[in-house]
């Protein structure tokens, strides 16, 4: 009964990695990579003055993860638009949701419910761009795991790794929303699932590749949904992360923070001069001699 169960869950697993993400899912990750763009501050004002720039900051969001592995591949980076229902496809998804009268179309699919649906098919693409990745970085270099591992977390995040370059496209610069220094969740869970799958293809990890799509696809599915759904930003990983990353690379010291307060504290005191000391009670006395004698004459 177990191994039928188990034969089930791979024929299973196995239908799902071979279903086809295009135009249906492509569809939900164009739509939901566009309502991100439209949700940065100043993205309406750019697209009524600037609709090329809009267009090419669109394009980005769905292809950026293409562009970027290309480039660390060696590949032409422009290869990816010569796909041309992908690229008419995330056209008219950037044209609807931008230009569409009365922003119907926004409104439809920005709807809780309907969103919800886009953000889980989205998580799909993500995962097979992962492992398709990891399979093409194995494919050229055989043995070199660290590539395999960059060109599938690129796959998986490129998107959040170029928002910098993104940014300058829209006329902003903010070095310090850098997103190595500042991880989300999908840029995290696209590191570790490119680890996990570059340790399958290199037949480290016993598990088939359907079924490591199929269950970490399930994994992203279930927490970008409930991330969505309650506004949260706080990464299930974080539990995990705050205890393992202070016992390997240690916490952050505040003995040079304390320092610092003690030196500005003492510049601060050396600023002010120090109040005048307290009169002793014979010069009161004689103050009050003076005073009485000057009121006598």
């Amino acid at each position: 009964m177990e191994l039928a169960g188990a034969l089930r869950l791979g024929e299973l697993a196995a239908a799902f990695a071979a279903l086809p993400v295009f135009p249906l899912f492509d569809t939900a990750y164009f739509i939901v990579s566009v309502l991100y763009l439209k949700y940065e501050p100043g993205a309406v004002e750019m697209s009524r003055k600037s609709p090329f720039a809009s267009w090419l900051c669109a394009m980005l969001h769905c292809f950026g993860s293409y562009i970027l592995a290309d480039l660390l591949l060696g590949e032409p980076p422009i290869d990816y638009f010569s796909n041309n229902s992908s690229v008419i496809l995330a056209t008219a998804v950037w044209y609807l949701i931008f230009f569409c009268p009365m922003n119907l179309f926004y409104k439809c699919v920005s709807f809780l419910p309907m969103k919800l649906i886009f953000v889980a098919m989205k998580e799909v693409v993500r995962v097979r761009k992962i492992a398709a990745g990891v399979h093409h970085a194995h494919h050229l270099y055989h043995h070199g795991w660290f590539i395999m591992m960059a060109t599938g977390w690129v796959k998986g995040s490129g998107v959040a790794l170029m928002s910098n370059f993104e940014q300058l496209l829209r006329g902003v610069w903010k070095p310090e929303t850098n997103e190595i220094l500042h991880m989300s969740f999908p840029t995290k869970a696209s590191l570790y699932g490119t680890i996990l799958f570059t340790l399958q293809q290199t037949h480290w990890l016993p598990i088939s590749e359907a079924n490591l799509i199929f269950f970490f696809t399930m994994f992203m599915i279930v927490c970008k949904v409930f991330m969505t759904a309650t506004h949260s930003h706080a990464s299930p990983f974080a539990p995990v992360e705050n205890i393992i990353c202070p016992v390997l690379f240690g916490t952050i010291s505040t003995g040079h923070t304390g320092h610092h307060h003690d030196q500005h504290g003492a510049s601060h005191e050396v600023s002010h001069p120090p109040p005048p000391p307290a009169k002793s009670k014979e010069e009161l006395n004689e103050g009050t001699r003076k005073r009485k004698a000057k009121k006598a004459e």
